[in-house]
């Protein structure tokens, strides 16, 4: 092996900064002068630190529970249900203006009496309400709720 066929990688160590003013990286180590980036530990600050000020997790009042990003189910009442005759999905519940938005959960839920026989189609019932249905002679199919049909799918 010849001195010039080595392979040298380079050196590796890390900067040593602030030994002196003639170092290159001496005095102020490349931090520049004064605040609170120039101070050791800066980096290690809580999340959220907003530079003295009172952090915002901190500002904004806190309530107790939690809240839901599920959408919460649309409510049918059974005696709301005569009106329609049937196969009853969440469109058909839509028409006969029984609930806002076709695409969001429904839940089906007992008061009063239901007299027409229907076949329900919707994502959730009560337990009464699944035996009101099937005394007035119909039936509770449990389904997904529907999907949009997305504009490019359209064309």
């Amino acid at each position: 092996m010849k001195y010039n066929d080595l392979v040298v990688s380079k050196n590796s160590d890390r900067k040593r900064v602030g030994r002196g003013i003639s170092a290159g990286q001496g005095k102020t180590a490349g931090r520049g002068t004064k605040g609170q980036k120039s101070r050791t530990g800066h980096h290690k600050l809580p999340a959220g630190f907003m530079g003295g000020q009172r952090a915002i997790m901190q500002a904004i009042p806190k309530m107790k529970g939690f809240k839901t990003i599920h959408a919460k189910a649309q409510v049918v009442y059974t005696d709301a249900l005569n009106e329609v005759k049937g196969k009853v999905d969440n469109f058909t519940l839509a028409e006969a203006n029984l609930i806002a938005d076709p695409f969001a959960k429904v839940k089906i839920i007992t008061r009063g009496e239901l007299t027409s026989k229907i076949e329900l189609q919707t994502q959730f019932a009560s337990k009464t309400a699944i035996e009101a249905i099937k005394k007035a002679g119909g039936s509770f199919k449990k389904v997904a709720v529907p999907a949009r049909v997305k504009k490019s799918d359209e064309e």
